[in-house]
Parts: C-alpha cells; sequence; structure tokens
C-alpha cells in the first residue's frame, strides 16, 4: 500500500503541528503519530512557553540568559533568531485558540523560571502544554488538507539512496516507511517533503518524566539514513520529578521553584545555596546533580521541594494539577515538602539542522527536541523548548513552501515493503529484556556523573546488545516494541559516542575524567554521522 502526500509530517506535537497548519492551505498533509494525536511530550508540559513581553525585560537578557545556560555553546545567531521570534510565536499560539493564564486585570500573568533574569513565561497554570496540544489537535482535525494517522509507527526513512541502491550526494528523502499497528501493514508514505517532529529520547534511561512514546525514534532513522547527529552527550535531567512508588514519570514543574520553592534534604537543611548563587533558580544541570550530590553524601533516597511557605490557596490556584497528582498519593503540597529526584527529561542534541530546520538530506527536515537546531547548546533554558518547537515550526513551513514550487527530478519508483522469510516471533521475552538491560546501562553508567571507565563499558555492553537486536530484526516480523528497541539502542550507542568525544565537562555533560572546561578545543559541536 502506497500513500503519497506533498508533505508529510511524523509527530503530533508543538512542532509537527505547528508545521502541518503552516503549509496546509498550499499542499496536502499526511501526518502520522504512533499513539493518540494528543499523546505528546507537549501535552505533558507544566511550565510554559518563554519571550520576552515587558518593558522590564529584553531580547538581550533573554539572549544572555539563554547563552548562560547553555554554557556558552549555543549559536548566537540561532538564539537572537529564536529569541526575536518569541513574541510572534505566542501570538500564533493565540491565533490558534490557546488561552494562557492571566490575571485580574486581564494581562497575561508572567512567570519565572530557573535561569531567568525576567518574569517572561506564558502559562496555562500547571497544563500550558496539555492547553497548546488541545488548541493545535482542534485546528489540526477542522483542517480539510491534513490527513492524521493514528497509531502509525515509523520504521525507516526511504531515500534515493536506498531505492536505487547506488551513492547520491546529496542523497534525497522520498518518504517513510510506516507500521500500520492496527494491521500489522507496513505503508509505503510518499512526500516531497518529509519533516520529522518525534520528539525527544527520555526512555533509553530508566528513570525518566518523558511519556513511553520518547524513544529517538526521529534521531534513529535520520542516523540510518546519513543525517549527522549532533550534541548527544547532553541530555537533561530534569531536577524534580516526583518520588513515590506508585507514581510514574510525574514531573514536578520548574515553576514551583519559579515561584519560591526551597529544596531540602530529608533533614529539612536548604542546600542549593552551597552549589550556586541563584540558589533554588540554578540552571537545571547544576541542580540535578546538586541533588544528585547530596542523597549520595547523606544517603537519602530522595530530596523535598518545599513551597508550604507560600499561602495554601495560592499554592491550588497557581498549581492544581501538580496539586491534586501529589494529593492522590497522600502528599497535601500546601503543608508537607514534595519528595523528589532527578531524571531523564530533555535532549538538547538531535538532527543537525540549518536555521530553516534543514538536514543535510534533500527534502528531509526536523523540528522541535529531534533537532539539533544550535539554540540549547549544553543545556536547555526552562521553557525555551516550545518556543523552538513553534519558531523552527515556521520557519521550516516557509522554506518548504519555497522548495516544492521549484521543480523537482522524478521520484524513482519506490519499493513496497517486503517481509521476506520473517515470521512472527514466539521470544518477546528478548525485547523486554534488551530493553531494560539498555536503559539500565545508560542510568548507571551514561547518567548525570560520568567516567570514561563507565563510558567504554556501556558502549560495549550497548553494542552487543545491538547485534542481538539485529539478528532479531531481520528474522521476525516488526512490531512497534521492536521498532523502539531498535532505535533506543542505536540511541544509546550515539550518546555515548558523543560523551566519549567530549573531553571536557560542559553543561549537561559531567564527567570526573575531565573535570574543567576547555574553551580552546571543545566549545564545539559533537558530530556523528554514518558511514556506508
Amino acid at each position: 500500500m502506497k500513500i503519497t502526500s506533498d508533505f508529510l509530517v511524523v509527530g503530533s506535537g508543538i512542532a509537527g503541528l505547528c508545521y502541518a497548519l503552516s503549509v496546509a492551505d498550499r499542499g496536502r498533509v499526511s501526518l502520522i503519530t504512533k499513539r493518540e494525536i494528543a499523546v505528546t511530550a507537549t501535552r505533558l508540559a507544566q511550565g510554559g512557553i518563554a519571550a520576552v513581553a515587558t518593558s522590564e525585560d529584553s531580547f538581550e537578557q533573554h539572549i544572555m540568559d539563554t547563552m548562560e545556560a547553555g554554557a556558552w555553546l549555543p549559536d548566537e545567531e540561532i538564539v537572537r533568531l529564536v529569541v526575536e521570534n518569541g513574541p510572534a510565536a505566542i501570538q500564533d499560539l493565540i491565533d490558534w485558540g490557546v488561552k494562557f493564564s492571566r490575571k485580574d486585570d486581564n494581562s497575561y500573568d508572567l512567570t519565572r523560571e530557573g535561569g531567568h533574569s525576567q518574569r517572561r513565561i506564558y502559562h496555562a497554570k500547571d497544563e500550558t502544554g496539555k492547553e497548546i496540544e488541545r488548541a493545535l489537535v482542534e485546528a489540526t482535525l477542522a483542517h480539510p488538507n491534513i490527513t492524521v494517522y493514528e497509531n502509525h509507527v515509523a520504521v525507516d526513512l526511504i531515500t534515493e539512496a536506498k531505492v536505487t541502491r547506488r551513492r547520491v550526494v546529496p542523497d534525497r528523502c522520498l518518504g517513510v516507511y510506516v507500521l500500520d499497528q492496527a494491521t500489522g501493514q507496513v505503508i509505503t508514505f510518499g512526500a516531497t517533503i518529509t519533516v520529522l517532529a518525534t520528539g525527544g529520547a527520555g526512555k533509553v534511561y530508566l528513570y525518566t518524566c518523558n511519556p513511553d512514546i520518547a524513544t529517538g525514534d526521529g534521531i534513529a532513522m535520520a542516523y540510518r539514513a546519513g543525517a549527522t547527529i549532533a550534541n548527544m552527550e547532553f541530555m537533561q535531567f530534569h531536577p524534580t520529578t516526583l518520588y513515590h512508588p506508585l507514581a510514574k514519570n510525574f514531573l514536578v514543574s520548574e515553576a514551583v521553584r519559579g515561584e519560591g520553592a526551597i529544596l531540602r534534604r530529608s533533614d529539612g537543611t536548604a542546600f542549593m545555596e552551597n552549589h550556586h548563587t541563584l540558589k533554588d533558580l540554578a540552571p537545571r544541570d547544576i541542580v540535578a546533580r546538586a541533588i544528585d550530590l547530596e542523597m549520595k553524601i547523606h544517603g537519602d533516597d530522595c530530596a523535598f521541594l518545599d513551597i508550604t511557605h507560600r499561602d495554601a490557596e495560592y499554592i491550588r490556584d497557581r498549581f492544581p494539577h501538580i496539586y491534586e497528582t501529589c494529593l492522590s498519593y497522600g502528599i497535601d503540597m500546601t503543608r508537607e515538602p514534595i519528595p523528589i529526584v532527578p531524571s531523564a527529561h530533555y535532549l538538547c542534541g538531535g538532527i543537525k539542522v540549518d536555521s530553516w530546520g534543514e538536514t543535510d538530506i534533500t527534502g528531509l527536515f526536523a523540528i522541535g527536541e529531534v533537532s539539533c537546531s544550535g539554540l540549547h547548546g549544553a543545556n536547555r533554558l526552562a521553557s525555551n523548548s516550545l518556543l523552538e518547537g513553534i519558531v523552527f515550526a515556521k520557519r521550516a513551513a516557509e522554506k518548504s513552501l519555497a522548495l516544492i514550487e521549484q521543480a523537482t527530478p522524478p521520484c524513482p519508483a519506490i519499493d513496497t515493503w517486503d517481509t521476506g522469510s520473517a515470521r512472527n516471533s514466539d521470544e518477546e521475552v528478548i525485547v523486554a529484556h534488551n530493553w531494560d538491560e539498555i536503559r539500565r546501562c545508560m542510568w548507571n553508567y551514561v547518567g548525570i556523573v560520568r567516567s570514561d571507565k563507565r563510558l567504554v563499558r556501556a558502549l560495549r555492553r550497548v553494542q552487543m546488545i545491538q547485534e542481538e537486536i539485529a539478528d532479531y530484526y531481520w528474522n521476525f516480523l516488526i512490531t512497534s516494541d521492536l521498532i523502539e528497541l531498535r532505535n533506543i539502542a542505536t540511541v544509546a550507542e550515539l550518546i555515548i559516542r558523543c560523551a566519549l568525544s567530549r573531553k571536557e565537562s560542559r553543561g549537561l555533560h559531567y564527567t570526573i575524567d575531565h573535570l574543567e572546561k576547555d574553551d580552546i578545543r571543545c566549545k564545539q559541536d559533537t558530530l556523528i554521522r554514518k558511514t556506508f
């Protein structure tokens, strides 16, 4: 089966939906998403979206905050581009129906988060992502030129080199092979422009606040197709994930610290003043390492986030979702500190793209967390991710519309998916076991604090697991679990290889063997590209 369109979008978070809406008036759009359309990391975003909005603030301050948080590795031209497009991005969201929180005088209720020097965070209480996703999904489903394919899992990119079985420089993307989970059939999706908006890769780690869909699919597919991958060593660990045996991946927003919450040890001692001048508003990499260190020094299972000194009614009104969720686990955040631990949260590396979101494969764009645009550098500033998603979606759409007007070479005939002699598996335990082993290996050896010895050990083990996965992949019919396992193994290898390449501690990459920053040799991207 083959489906063709002008634009093919893989992913239904803020970046994918904004792109689809931005091009749909000019062509047919196929949008595939591997769960229901609203099951995204965007939907789980609590804090908000950063954009300069007051006379007390300025683009220069936002740029400086971003550069400092990113350990001076961000591309300053990209930072300026994104920051200066921030107000327009907010207006686009409002035009699509997003309702941000307002104060009694009807002005927007801007908040502040760690690393920000001013209040510039637009939010919808503590469920900003849910509100953004709601509005964008409604607009997407209402557009006659957008066809949504839910429960469809991208398998691999289709490129001219793959189809013609010859070397093509630069290669061209022709579409994607996609598994229909309902039928088990692999469908060929062909398109003039393909956009990867598949999000991050938190599920590579044992502990993460990411949804189950975050398995690095776009990065793995792009790498296998020959695209350049950058800065994978910079995995951001969110400092404050709810610590409770029954809670799964629940993030306690950065905004709670932004509104005055204090991090404490189990004995009640506040400790962030010992780690950074901004104390509890320090950038996330510093806060995550501080919590990790304090837990190890004092033998605690977790740390505690204390906002009990704020008015109880204010807490319930400002953080209704967090309050109700904590209360469901027997924790009243108005009266007692919230037990928290760090967990894998946001990938600052990804598919290397230019200022238009274009990869080095013709006709292939990557936007949002799946990409490495140069905005985040070695550590993402809070609430810059949603901003990046919409700004690059709009820019990628603009470039795509220009490209689609140009004459393109005829598309070679694309083969349908060939299952060969593959059969149904009778050993699903292999998939489950390898999945668990990769994630534990990454958490123990490639986590918040690293060493050369641990990284080498992790790489050796992941490569052994990859051999088992490859054998399994080519002998059995594919399933969504097998596709995701293959992808997290690929992404795990990329993270480790990038981490081994960076011989310094910068931002989110902290290694005990190279404690100092090396601004002469290492203030640059780590790049990996598959050799054929």
